[in-house]
């Protein structure tokens, strides 16, 4: 497992500078997190409120 881990990790001694293709697969990838987080907040708020008030209600 050891010589494994060592190939896929980069090693930082090299400084290796990163290529076109990995920049670009990190674009694709960050692109739409940015995007939908302010939505997926927004969402995780209402729907932590509604779970608070609907125990709110329950409890009477």
């Amino acid at each position: 497992m050891k010589k494994w881990w060592n190939k896929t990790k980069r090693n930082p001694k090299k400084n290796k500078p990163h290529t076109f293709w990995e920049f670009l697969l990190d674009m694709l990838i960050w692109i739409p997190e940015i995007l939908f987080l302010p939505f997926r907040i927004i969402f995780w708020l209402f729907r932590g409120a509604g779970k608070i008030m609907g125990n709110l209600f329950d409890n009477i």
